[in-house]
């Protein structure tokens, strides 16, 4: 049976970005399968102690835009790191997302499709008929997904992701738990990879 990854992510972040095709391309060489929880940064961050960006010290908003082209250079990855429609409720973009997987379609692509939307492309993710058009450029159904994504029962799933996260002691974006143990950034890809190589127990938070 293939170990499986919680994939905890936000189409706002761009760490998600950086991380996104290195994680799949991890766990397609280790046989592992992911499950794709999209989720809202603001309130995990309300209850965990972090803060939105704009509310940070200057000092480390000025040390994350080091960080990202640092982090760019070494993905070989182009991006822009001032996009022209950010910041934005990524909600729609996210619960997309969540309509592909509840239709039983590919996601893997698509996420990929609308980061890159965000951090290289200057596209608006907050405009439906821009990620209608993304989907459709996949050959998915774009507006039926964009519709799924304002209904319901996506939304019922967007809170229950942010439920499943907390418990998990998941507090920003990307985390990747693998047997209860968490991983935080892309910039943990190698100790995940590590984990998944090696077989090891799950480390734990010791009291």
């Amino acid at each position: 049976m293939p170990r499986a990854i919680d994939y905890y992510f936000s189409s706002v972040s761009p760490w998600t970005f950086l991380g996104h095709n290195p994680f799949m391309d991890l766990a397609k060489r280790h046989g592992a399968e992911v499950v794709f929880r999209p989720v809202l940064l603001g309130p995990i961050f309300a209850q965990t102690g972090g803060l939105p960006l704009a509310k940070r010290a200057p000092e480390r908003q000025r040390y994350r835009l080091v960080e990202l082209q640092r982090w760019g250079l070494k993905r070989g990855v182009e991006i822009n790191i001032h996009p022209k429609f950010w910041p934005f409720d990524g909600a729609l973009a996210d619960r997309t997302l969540i309509a592909a997987l509840e239709a039983g379609l590919p996601v893997a692509e698509l996420a990929g499709r609308i980061f890159s939307g965000v951090w290289q492309r200057e596209e608006n993710l907050a405009d439906p008929a821009v990620i209608a058009a993304m989907a459709d450029a996949l050959g998915l159904p774009g507006a039926e997904l964009v519709a799924g994504a304002q209904g319901e029962a996506a939304e019922a799933i967007y809170a229950a992701n942010r439920d499943k996260a907390l418990a998990a002691d998941v507090f920003g974006a990307p985390s990747y738990v693998l047997d209860g143990e968490v991983f935080w950034g892309q910039d943990r890809l190698d100790l995940l990879e590590d984990a998944l190589a090696s077989g090891r127990a799950p480390f734990r938070a010791i009291p």
